[in-house]
């Protein structure tokens, strides 16, 4: 009974005690905080890196596997399978209309599968707006007027990889790059982008300038590399193609270096289009009889269409880790159905390459996670102040309280009793430090945005520069389980900062503590 008593005494009459709960109120809100923005960070980067990946990738680079829509429809008979898309990947060389020639990595997709399996249809960026973005506050971004745009159409271009002729009127195969890649896009700090104006010097010296929006006239030359079914290199490829859109994951790394190609077009330039090809396998012969010469035309045989790789998205909507491995068990067993009903043309179910977003992403994935738990060590480092705060402060107060103490060990109290008052004490103080920790930052993580634009416009504070961290918003959210774990280690870091001048008032004896009356 006289533990609760004097606790509830000693925490809100003294001064001390409540600057040892502030203590705890910084750490807490500091180390929450810092939890919940990196955490947003890394959320936000993995949504935006499966932008444009399914939740498990059958792949075979480089020369690709045949019959693919039959592991297609396979894999979509499976209750757990939203859905499956082919998908071509290789490396190649973009020429720009302004003269100039990148690497990129293409990939060719057919729009409507492509768009079950990932959030491609969500991430092309052209398209009408009915309100401008949060920061653009002059409504300066060009999808907000029609200007002459058929955003609706263009959008549709998009989804479809294609684009029509003007002149003859024929959906001619397109490509969709990033948002970034062609460099004809300036990107303002309010996160919208405006097309640049492109100069072009012609054949008298004479600068020329050239209003160039892709979506509606450019054009892009595409250069690669195509390999036959073995593997073996044939000469370089070479085919202009038009802009339907480009997209924006909000991965920077993607929106640079990725160009998504109409499927059949990158089929047909890498030569992995179903074909007809002379058979030079030799006939067998019958045994014990003489073979001749044949006389007969050449023998062709057909040779299906090949991809690279197959997206499989989960039904699940937000599938986690866990969830992709168990699909990815799934997809291993039928695929492995699949190779056995075309021995000697599918790889093997051995040799396939078969895996998860978070297979695919480890390297980046692992170095974030590496940098939220170093920062996590050193403001956690940094939040032992608080046990050194509660010891020095109980230290004192045990000092102070020694006639108090004597009395309680002269009336019965035992030295479990008092060592069991000044932990409670402590921890008390942890509550109180760890709830009003633990509010402050749900509020400043709630209103993060709003706190930083309020120091950019009246301190000059930019802590979040869009140009460097590609988002235009601070991503945050606040876990719950995080919070609780957080909020546990305040209490009991002031429970562990109690324990020595608890342990010391406990071996106080109690003739000597009464004398200091």
């Amino acid at each position: 009974m006289y533990h609760a008593l004097l606790t509830r005494r000693y925490l809100f009459t003294k001064v001390m005690p409540l600057l040892a709960a502030l203590g705890v109120t910084l750490c807490t809100a500091m180390v929450l905080v810092t939890w919940s923005v990196m955490g947003g960070f890394l959320t936000t980067l993995i949504n935006s890196g499966r932008t444009l990946t399914g939740d498990v990738v059958v792949g075979w680079p480089g020369a690709g596997f045949a019959h693919y829509d039959d592991l297609v429809a396979r894999l979509e008979k499976d209750p757990e399978v939203a859905g499956a898309a082919p998908m071509i990947e290789t490396f190649g060389i973009v020429r720009l209309p302004n003269g100039t020639s990148i690497g990129a990595r293409m990939r060719g997709v057919e729009g409507k599968s492509f768009a079950k399996v990932s959030d491609f249809a969500q991430s092309l960026w052209w398209r009408q707006l009915d309100k401008p973005l949060p920061k653009d506050k002059f409504g300066d971004d060009p999808r907000l007027t029609k200007d002459g745009i058929a955003w609706n159409k263009v959008l549709e271009n998009g989804l479809s990889l294609t684009r029509v002729d003007p002149k003859t009127g024929v959906a001619l195969p397109a490509v969709v790059p990033g948002i970034e890649l062609t460099g004809l896009n300036r990107r303002a700090v309010t996160g919208i982008y405006l097309p640049k104006q492109m100069t072009q010097t012609n054949i008298t010296g004479q600068t020329i300038w050239h209003d160039e929006f892709l979506p509606r006239s450019g054009s892009v030359t595409l250069t690669v590399f195509p390999l036959d079914s073995q593997g073996r290199p044939y000469e370089a490829f070479s085919q202009p193609l038009p802009v339907a859109n480009e997209f924006r994951t909000g991965m920077y790394d993607a929106d640079r270096s990725v160009i998504m190609v109409n499927l059949e077009a990158m089929q047909k330039m890498l030569r992995m289009n179903a074909l007809r090809s002379v058979d030079s396998t030799p006939a067998p012969a019958d045994p014990g009889e003489e073979s001749f010469p044949t006389t007969s035309g050449p023998k062709f045989k057909d040779q299906p269409a090949r991809v690279t790789h197959v997206i499989v998205k989960s039904t699940r909507p937000d599938a986690d880790a866990r969830e992709a491995q168990r699909l990815k068990t799934k997809v291993e067993a039928i695929y492995a159905d699949f190779a056995g009903a075309h021995p000697g043309e599918v790889p093997a179910a051995t040799s396939i390459e078969i895996l998860t977003w978070e297979d695919i992403n480890q390297g980046f994935i692992g170095a974030v996670r590496t940098e939220i738990s170093l920062l996590l060590f050193l403001f956690g480092f940094i939040s032992l102040t608080a046990v050194f705060l509660v010891l020095a402060i109980f230290w004192s107060m045990v000092r102070e309280k020694t006639p108090d103490i004597g009395v309680l060990r002269a009336l019965g109290a035992g030295r479990a009793g008092v060592a069991w008052l000044w932990v409670r004490y402590g921890a008390a103080i942890g509550i109180v430090g760890s709830i009003l920790g633990l509010a402050l930052a749900y509020a400043v993580v709630l209103n993060i945005n709003p706190i930083h634009e309020w120091l950019g416009a009246n301190l000059g504070i930019v802590i979040w520069n869009p140009s460097v961290y590609y988002f235009t918003r601070i991503p945050s959210h606040v876990d719950p389980a995080n919070a609780a774990i957080v909020g546990v280690l305040g209490i009991l870091s002031c429970a562990l900062g109690a324990c020595v001048p608890a342990l010391r008032a406990a071996m106080m004896s109690p003739v000597r503590a009464l004398r200091n009356e």
